[in-house]
């Protein structure tokens, strides 16, 4: 069984509440186009994290379809399996699964129901026979649904007479692995004990953390190849940020039969524009005239590389005791302007060597505010300003996106219930 397996496309991402990336996804797609065509593979499996935001563009939504169709035309014997991941809206994706259909694509957006012990076939629903094995499907959990997981495999377990390979997928956090560049989300993120998914599958394709990595799979000493069991996250498609420095790739997997060996290949992406944390040499700016001066030597050298490697993402390290006026960020955004170049600027900075008092002022301080106080307060936004009051060095730049993403959970689990 051969399958290509990626996750975390974030299609529609707006970063820095500005700038639109539909053209670097088109570029990642046609590799990915190209190398379907190349291998030719049974499946491609999409762990998740389809869409950027649970309600996407009608633009958005065309983008997505266009794309896929495409890579049908590309491999026309080749399944395709997409499963939703935390930032798509379940129910959205399912609506439109029974249409996929007919171009030889799956799509899951909603788990198994908790109930799924007292349902008799409920397993078809997630599961995928193809004539070189098995594709067991799990969309993003919100609740606690392990045991419909191993469920799924003992129920393939009974029908793969044939001893096919048994690809599983799944979009979570599993404990162990190297969460570098969700530093945003370090604490927040519930994780799983992967060995708690069991063991029934070969290939445990996981989208959701970001960077590329194997987590279970033995090799063997001979031929460098894996064991079965093993699970992989082959991570996002793009860099999302400038902490995501490591190489972004598609995962090329065989698998010979069940609990064989397992041969993967990292396909690197190229990517259209890089990120960059300047100055590049790891010190930080402490002056801002220094900071305007640097930046436009930046841009100038930009404009002498070639067309397609002058934009790029960047932002700024600065010691935290330098003076920044008022228009700051507006010069930089002018200067940018002014060289005619596409550079993508993150107007927040990483603040370099801030006071011990700083963070504890930013950890919450020795005020707190009593339960009793939150108890009674029936507006959020009360909380914001008592706590602003208190905690004057907290960065508040982040709670518009914050209630955004609360908003569109609460959307995405009222159309789950319905």
């Amino acid at each position: 069984m051969k399958i290509l397996h990626t996750a975390d496309l974030h299609l529609g991402q707006i970063l820095y509440q500005q700038y639109d990336r539909t053209d670097e996804h088109l570029h990642f797609f046609k590799q990915l186009e190209k190398w379907v065509k190349e291998y030719q593979p049974d499946a491609l499996v999409i762990s998740g994290d389809i869409f950027d935001i649970p309600h996407p563009s009608a633009s958005c939504w065309r983008f997505f379809t266009e794309r896929f169709v495409a890579l049908r035309e590309a491999a026309p014997n080749m399944h395709i399996a997409i499963v939703a991941g935390n930032h798509d809206s379940a129910a959205r994706l399912q609506s439109n699964s029974k249409i996929w259909t007919y171009a030889d694509t799956t799509v899951i957006g909603t788990p198994p129901p908790s109930d799924f012990k007292d349902l008799t076939g409920w397993e078809k629903n997630y599961i995928v026979e193809l004539p070189s094995g098995y594709l067991i499907l799990l969309p993003w959990f919100g609740a606690d649904r392990t045991e419909a997981a191993i469920a799924l495999q003992q129920y393939v377990a009974e029908i793969n007479s044939d001893n096919l390979p048994v690809v599983m997928t799944a979009h979570m956090a599993v404990q162990g692995a190297d969460l570098t560049g969700h530093d945003d989300e370090i604490g927040r993120l519930r994780t799983i004990d992967i060995e708690r998914l069991g063991d029934g599958y070969d290939y445990l394709a996981l989208g959701h953390i970001h960077c590329p990595q194997t987590l279970v799979g033995n090799v063997q000493s001979d031929n460098q190849k894996y064991l079965s069991p093993m699970a992989r996250y082959s991570g996002s498609v793009l860099h999302v940020n400038c902490d995501e420095a490591y190489p972004h790739s598609v995962s090329m997997v065989e698998i010979d039969r069940h609990k064989g060996e397992i041969d993967i290949k990292e396909l690197r992406i190229n990517q259209l524009r890089h990120f960059y944390n300047l100055p590049s040499n790891k010190e930080s700016f402490g002056d801002q005239k220094e900071i305007m001066k640097f930046l436009a030597d930046f841009l100038h050298n930009q404009s002498k590389k070639d067309e397609d490697e002058r934009s790029c993402y960047i932002r700024l390290r600065i010691s935290y005791s330098t003076p920044l006026s008022a228009d700051f960020n507006n010069q930089v955004y002018q200067l940018i302007e002014e060289s005619g170049i596409d550079v993508r600027y993150n107007p927040k900075h990483l603040w370099v060597d801030m006071p011990e008092e700083t963070e504890s002022d930013n950890e919450g301080g020795n005020e707190e505010i009593a339960v009793e106080h939150l108890q009674q307060m029936e507006n959020p936004l009360e909380f914001i300003y008592l706590t602003k009051e208190r905690y004057i060095n907290l960065n508040f730049d982040f709670l518009p996106e914050a209630f955004r993403e609360i908003e569109d959970e609460l959307k995405k689990m009222e159309e789950e219930e319905k």
